[in-house]
């Protein structure tokens, strides 16, 4: 295959692993896995974002249960911590006697948009070197103890984590939605969307099936009237004002 081929390939093959080999991530891959997320765009160069490396087995695991007791952030050889990081601006202003105005929504929208883009850096690098991964949303379900815990300065949130290593697993790749229902041309078409969600009702509902052998015949379109039902992570917002972040 061209390089080209290899990397769709790479990126259209994604896949969470969630169990993994004993076998440690050398460091040299760490070194590079950074410099991959330090080359992601960033919004007017800002680069709003730290990453912290993990491999203390006692913090992985205080981390496991902050996170929701996802068993595989204790069992992975390194785990990762992608943080949304104003710190570093907060200095420089400061040496530059210059006004500090990040409390805007904007800010933060720049901030996770920035860790967001370097983190999915990071994780395709890893998977070019034969690595799996599966990124912790959870990270958030109580930030400000994973604040004090990784001894986070003002002006910084954790956004996501990640778990990384060698796959222990080779699970099915789970469908997406159809092209059609998030590809527009010239302006948002709402025309024929639930005939394309639809689609994708039968599509993810076959998957669970297959997957869990009748088991579970749920559909993403009833996973996602469950999740939208229930208010999630209130306290963030309180976390994230008190990092110096009012949400103007």
């Amino acid at each position: 295959m061209s390089d080209g081929e290899v990397i769709r390939t790479l990126i259209q093959s994604h896949r969470s692993i969630r169990r993994f080999k004993s076998e440690p991530v050398p460091q040299y891959i760490i070194d590079d896995l950074v410099e991959s997320a330090r080359w992601a765009p960033s919004s007017h160069n800002v680069q709003a974002y730290s990453i912290i490396c993990i491999r203390d087995q006692d913090t992985k695991k205080n981390l496991q249960e902050l996170c929701g007791n996802q068993s595989y952030i204790g069992q992975c050889p390194v785990f990762f911590v992608f943080v949304m990081d104003f710190y570093r601006h907060a200095l420089v202003s400061e040496r530059h006697d210059s006004a500090f105005e990040v409390e805007e929504v904007e800010n933060l929208l720049v901030g996770a948009v920035d860790t967001a883009l370097a983190s999915e850096n990071f994780l395709l690098a890893a998977r070019s070197y034969g690595l799996g991964g599966v990124m912790i949303g959870g990270i958030r379900n109580q930030a400000a103890e994973v604040a004090r815990l990784l001894k986070l300065p003002e002006w910084t949130v954790p956004v996501m984590g990640m778990c990384i290593g060698y796959p222990g697993q080779d699970p099915w790749q789970k469908p997406r939605i159809g092209r059609e229902a998030i590809y527009h041309e010239e302006h948002y078409e709402t025309h024929n969307l639930e005939q394309h969600l639809e689609a994708y009702e039968k599509t993810s509902a076959e998957y669970y099936w297959k997957r869990t052998n009748g088991q579970r015949i749920d559909s993403w379109s009833s996973q996602m009237a469950s999740y939208f039902a229930v208010k999630r992570r209130a306290e963030l917002t309180d976390f994230i004002k008190k990092q110096g972040f009012p949400l103007k």
